[in-house]
């Protein structure tokens, strides 16, 4: 009978381990993890230096935007002038949709593809700046397109509505 007796005990203190690790793991769950719904406070970044760079060793005008409200946030910046001169510039909207400038040497049809994720061309045109842009849709973004400039092609592609998609392609000027 003795050996019976010691089996319902471990067995009662194997239960009452897995309970209070049960306990626990809620209580991390409840208070120690953070339960934000709200995104992530995206960094602010300064390009200007890197605009400054890309100017100097372009083999095109780069552009950048000029007199965009600053609820409009630039999150990300690069110039990969080993690459086929490429200018990248990444915005968050003031509604948190997302809106990068994109230029390069690059082959025209090739990039427009990586630069507007796969987006299609369209037959709807926009003057914009006194300059035709093409429409692009479908894909992950929607995209404007402009490849009336000799030895590059921009791209304002995104996330965003194409009202500020024109509103970004309005404000950029090239020094």
């Amino acid at each position: 009978m003795a050996g019976s007796n010691g089996k319902q005990k471990t067995v009662r203190d194997m239960v009452l381990s897995l309970a209070l690790i049960g306990i626990a793991a809620v209580a991390v769950w409840l208070f120690g993890i953070p339960h934000d719904d709200h995104a992530p406070d995206i960094k602010r970044v300064d390009y200007q230096v890197d605009l400054l760079t890309a100017r100097r060793a372009a083999s095109y005008p780069v552009a950048a935007p000029e007199g965009l409200p600053s609820t409009w946030k630039a999150t990300s910046v690069r110039f990969q002038g080993e690459e086929s001169d490429r200018w990248h510039l990444g915005f968050q909207t003031p509604d948190g949709q997302y809106v990068q400038l994109e230029q390069s040497a690059q082959k025209r049809s090739a990039f427009i593809d990586t630069a507007s994720q796969g987006a299609s061309a369209t037959k709807r045109t926009e003057r914009i700046g006194g300059r035709t842009w093409t429409r692009y849709t479908g894909g992950r973004y929607d995209a404007l397109v402009l490849q009336d400039t000799p030895g590059s092609t921009t791209v304002v592609a995104g996330t965003a509505s194409f009202g500020e998609l024109t509103k970004m392609a309005a404000a950029l000027r090239t020094k």
